[in-house]
């Protein structure tokens, strides 16, 4: 019912920075809140970052903390992640995602209800 598309990925030196978009169409109006997660070689997928569309919080993991923002552009279906100061350890293939309810976990993957199809990070040393 949802559907999300991720674009803004790339190679980029350690220090640089990338801005990752998600845009979302379909039954928006269902959302509730979004996320961004990556997957790097040989781990599980882990949660990055996440928000709702409107009057909520911000949760990040610790180890983007200070260096990643999650944003949201209401009126254009669309939310965003900047992240800075990039390090090599930043290597993964990045996913948006979203919920149709409101759950407690933000981090927990199996709350959220649809996925992109990933855009890669390389961040190179």
């Amino acid at each position: 019912q949802v559907q999300l598309v991720e674009s803004g990925g790339g190679l980029v030196q350690a220090g640089g920075s990338l801005r990752l978009s998600c845009a979302a169409s379909g039954r928006t109006f269902s959302t509730y809140g979004m996320g961004w997660f990556r997957q790097a070689p040989g781990k599980e997928r882990a949660f990055v970052a996440a928000t709702s569309w409107s009057g909520g919080s911000t949760y990040y993991a610790d180890s983007v903390k200070g260096r990643f923002t999650i944003s949201r552009d209401n009126a254009k279906n669309m939310f965003y992640l900047q992240m800075n100061s990039l390090k090599p350890e930043d290597t993964a293939v990045y996913y948006c995602a979203v919920r149709v309810a409101p759950r407690a976990a933000v981090g927990a993957s199996s709350t959220y209800d649809y996925w992109g199809q990933g855009t890669q990070v390389t961040v190179s040393s």
